[in-house]
């Protein structure tokens, strides 16, 4: 009988401490999953800019601008390797419409002034 109460009390402590452990897994998780749903829309709104840059008539076919656009889109696809990370606390659906309509490219500059 001693052994089954000392086992059920090992038990209860094992069942603490894992609980414990995970709470703080999950809000690390959690975390890291909001700061990448942030730099995924704060560069998508960068993308945009850059692209709405190259398109102007003083600036389309220039080199460096050309370079870095490539490079822009390398980034976000190395960054679109994570969406099920980020895709956590972000509505990805919702914020592809956002983008399309413009209207988190306002809300994004309001944030950074």
């Amino acid at each position: 009988m001693m052994y089954l109460i000392t086992a059920l009390i090992f038990s209860v402590i094992a069942n603490i401490f894992m609980a414990w452990y995970v709470y703080k897994v999950l809000t690390k998780l959690l975390y890291t999953s909001d700061n990448l749903g942030d730099l995924y829309v704060v560069f998508r709104v960068y993308e945009d800019f850059v692209s709405s840059l190259y398109g102007m008539d003083m600036f389309h076919g220039e080199p460096i601008l050309e370079e870095l656009f490539h490079k822009i889109k390398l980034v976000r696809e190395e960054i679109e390797k994570f969406e099920e990370i980020y895709g956590l606390t972000t509505d990805i659906v919702a914020l592809e419409e956002d983008l399309e309509d413009g209207r988190v490219s306002s809300s994004a500059q309001e944030e950074e002034a």
